[in-house]
């Protein structure tokens, strides 16, 4: 288990709090995560109610990923997940990997205040129904038993870090009533009989009233079956044979069993009273099992089950007549795997539907040329049961190649008129071989899962710092890697993007080496062959004297997008490895996938290089020192976007003291930034022009008219006296300014606006006066700052409000600094942020 203990009561412990938050939720099935041993991502621990195969594409998953299980394990809150719409709009990863309608449950587990795992609760979508208040204290209930375990557990030595594959859980059975074995010993020279507690209960007796001889059993059989109970006897005492036989035993209930007797020879040892032969043997009571196989066989429906896994455990022979094969063949087996016409993996996507839904659903099958079978399997946490029957072909469909389910059926609840679908299946193109005689491949949707899931998360990525950080995240949690470098191609040599696992200067070596060089890195890019080395002998023989780190195995995959070597992606395994086809196949297609991500993130990042660039030219390099006030800015581009957009602040020395002034123009691109570069000259000019404060909004408002660039900005001037602390104050569209005190009183100042600049050319814009006593701070800022999706924009500058009534420093530099902290360090803003800090030392200061 790759060092990480696994005791028969750390399963218990698991097994136990997987089946408790399933019944306090009401669920059909759940599991366990539990952290990795490098902490980097989340692995299934223990699985119930639904197989482990149907979960294989989220056994493990990145802590950082965005699914509901690394969520709630990063935030420590419980996800709930009604329906699958809610599970396609908050999750799509989720949605993509298990594209199956079920509500579902995420709670995490802690042990000692440490987050160790999340627990999931799978349950039926039903609409409008949400999981219960007291249900959800339920599960949270089971969640914190369950860590108290495995608090006690890591208190005992044990770690509760998991790397296996998930151990599967059997939820309690609540179905038919169980089977009862009786045993006895028979010795038929004297007519002996005895019996155990549960065969005499069989019988319809107690041991006291037992009368210890074959009598008491002849006596409960009926007389058409006594022939049959003599004939076991005298064949088990001749040949020593077993002999089954199926008696009718006139019980409290006239319940069918089941009698088998062996032969064993009678000596001392038997406790017997002579030599010769005696009989061991069961008498068992099937309950109404014999009886309901019985009446499946009468039935002109085929009738089957499956087990929890999809291997065929049931069929009558009608359901062998219309599957055209023998039980045998079939029991223990997967349909698919055994029926050519049931191989399209849409009819194993069916099953996999109906387990994770838990509702019934029905498809149509072409078995061959007009001959058409409709199936509905109906669910439950142990298994499905399934009835096909035979139907005519759908219309349009006589002499049609092939059928595979349709795809808006899942869930559907009817027989086979009932399936859902727009016209009726559609199929495979032809049966049999394929071109060239060979048999066509088929793609298995866990491989195809893994390449979607890769897709999906790629396309959020924008620079290439964050396409590296999604193909880390995807790629070694994936495929149990330890070890991740990536290369990019620049002047024909390879340089390292990004690396996660090697030892410190490993890589040193390799940095610059040229497209020439025999490296596998290298030779993979320039082949186009991806390159897999299965144990450290493999490698170093194919590559002597190459330098190796403590893996055991390798995946040297090119990245080459649209014909263009972009570069390669080293995996690095602990331990030799046996990559499969599939795998493979896989790797190869993430390859390429990634080498596309890279190819349109380093063009993104050259054009945002372009646009840091232009905009950090329009920026004031270093605000002026004016004598009796002190000032501070700063600046954060959004991290959506070309990081560019119209924020901008400045201060300007004027003949009637300095002016302080913040704009925002509307939009983030390369045109918002031209317009706020001219808008900040204009404000420059106008102002040290001896414009008043009136004045200098009325030109630029009337030049952003004139450009007629379609844009709008905000804007706020403020003309400070620093001797007396006097001000005046104009806003166009803009936030109110804060002014906070020497004692820390922190006030919105009541400013009267204008309307934006660029609307209305003739525009107004009125001033309002101002008193900065010693000591106090003025505070000019744009909304990136205090708005949030969703939220009154007032409440973030009461926060902004509180946060810098609060907040005390050396130097204005640094409290700019922590009030923008938060803000830095959000990895979703949306929009730039500005702020501009104004104070007046204290009198003395």
């Amino acid at each position: 288990m790759s060092g990480v203990p696994r005791t028969a009561e750390f399963e218990r412990v698991l097994a136990e709090g997987t089946v408790r938050a399933v019944a306090a939720a009401g669920g059909y099935g759940g599991g366990v995560y539990l952290s990795s041993r490098s902490g980097r991502s989340l692995v299934l621990a223990a699985v119930a109610g639904v197989p482990r195969s149907l979960l294989r594409a989220t056994w493990r998953v990145p802590v950082a990923g965005p699914f509901p299980v690394a969520e709630a394990y990063r935030s420590g809150r419980s996800i709930h997940l009604d329906d699958a719409d809610e599970t396609m709009r908050r999750f799509p990863q989720l949605a993509i990997a298990l594209p199956y309608p079920f509500a579902s449950v995420y709670t995490p587990v802690t042990a000692d205040g440490e987050t160790v795992g999340v627990l999931v609760v799978l349950r039926a979508a039903v609409p409008r129904r949400v999981l219960a208040s007291p249900a959800r204290r339920r599960v949270r209930g089971a969640a914190n038993r369950l860590g108290t375990a495995l608090a006690g557990l890591r208190e005992q030595g044990v770690s509760v870090r998991w790397e296996a594959e998930p151990i599967s859980v059997q939820l309690p059975v609540t179905a038919a009533r169980p089977a009862r074995v009786g045993q006895f010993d028979w010795y038929p020279e004297t007519g002996v009989f005895a019996a155990d507690d549960e065969c005499c209960a069989i019988l319809g007796q107690d041991r006291a009233s037992f009368g210890g001889t074959v009598a008491a059993l002849a006596a409960r059989v009926v007389p058409e079956d006594l022939y049959a109970l003599r004939a076991a006897a005298r064949e088990a005492v001749e040949s020593g044979a077993v002999s089954v036989r199926r008696l009718r035993v006139l019980g409290p209930q006239d319940r069918p069993c089941l009698v088998e007797l062996r032969a064993r020879p009678a000596g001392p040892e038997s406790g017997g009273p002579g030599p010769g032969r005696y009989m061991v043997g069961a008498l068992v009571d099937l309950g109404s099992g014999v009886t309901a196989a019985e009446a499946a066989e009468r039935l002109p429906d085929g009738l089957f089950s499956l087990d929890q896994d999809g291997r065929l455990t049931y069929a009558n022979h009608r359901a062998e007549a219309l599957l055209g094969a023998d039980r045998s063949g079939l029991v223990g087996r997967h349909p698919w795997d055994v029926l050519p016409w049931l191989s399209d993996p849409s009819y194993e996507d069916r099953y996999r539907a109906a387990m994770l839904s838990q509702e019934p659903t029905s498809f149509l099958v072409r078995r061959a040329e007009g001959h058409w079978l409709a199936f509905t399997l109906y669910p439950d946490v142990h298994g499905l049961t399934g009835r096909v029957v035979p139907v005519e072909p759908p219309p349009g469909e006589h002499g049609d190649a092939g059928g595979r389910p349709d795809r808006c059926g899942r869930g559907g609840r009817g027989g086979p008129g009932e399936h859902r679908g727009p016209g009726g299946p559609a199929g495979p193109a032809e049966e049999g071989p394929a071109a060239g005689g060979l048999p066509a491949a088929v793609a298995r949707p866990g491989a195809l899962y893994r390449v979607l899931q890769m897709a999906s998360a790629l396309t959020e990525a924008v620079t290439v710092r964050q396409v590296c950080e999604v193909v880390t995240d995807q790629l070694l949690p994936a495929f149990a890697g330890q070890e991740l470098a990536l290369y990019t191609v620049r002047d024909r040599h390879m340089h390292l993007a990004w690396q996660r696992g090697y030892p410190e200067g490993f890589l040193d070596p390799f940095e610059g080496v040229s497209l020439h060089a025999r490296l596998p890195g290298v030779q993979a890019l320039t082949s186009g062959s991806p390159i897999f080395f299965e144990s450290e002998r493999h490698l170093t023989s194919a590559y002597p004297g190459i330098p190796v780190d403590l893996m055991r195995s390798w995946a040297f995959l090119p990245l080459i997008a649209s014909g263009r070597p972009v570069g390669s992606c080293i995996l690095g395994f602990d331990r030799p490895r046996t990559f499969t086809a599939e795998e493979r196949s896989v790797l190869t297609a993430l390859g390429g996938l990634i080498a596309q991500a890279l190819e349109r993130a380093r063009l993104y990042d050259a054009e945002s290089a372009v646009a840091r660039g232009l905009q950090e030219a329009l920026l004031p390099h270093r605000l002026p020192a004016v004598a009796g006030v002190e000032t501070a800015g700063c600046y954060l581009p959004g991290t959506q976007g070309m990081d560019i957009g119209g924020d901008w602040y400045d201060v300007v020395e004027t003949a009637h003291g300095v002016a302080v002034v913040i704009g925002d123009v509307e939009g983030h691109s390369v045109a918002a930034a031209a317009v706020m570069g001219q808008l900040r000259s204009a404000v420059r000019a106008f102002a040290t022009g001896g414009q008043s404060p009136d004045g200098v909004m009325a030109c630029t408002n009337r030049l952003l008219a004139d450009l007629d660039a379609g844009l709008f900005a905000t804007c706020c001037y403020v003309q400070l006296d620093p001797a007396t602390g006097r001000a005046q104050a104009v806003r166009a569209g803009h936030l109110p300014p804060l002014l906070r005190h020497a004692d820390g009183r922190t006030e919105v100042l009541d400013v009267p606006g204008g309307v934006l600049l660029g609307v209305d050319p003739e525009a107004r814009y009125p001033v309002a006066e101002l008193l900065l006593p010693p000591g106090s701070v003025l505070a000019l800022y744009t909304d990136g700052l205090v708005e949030q999706p969703g939220a009154d924009v007032g409440q973030g500058i009461d926060r902004l409000r509180s946060a810098l009534a609060h907040t005390r420093a050396p130097s204005l530099a640094d409290v700019a600094e922590r009030l923008v902290r938060e803000a830095r360090q959000s990895p979703d803003r949306l929009d730039d942020i500005a702020l501009l800090l104004t104070g007046r030392p204290a009198a003395g200061g």
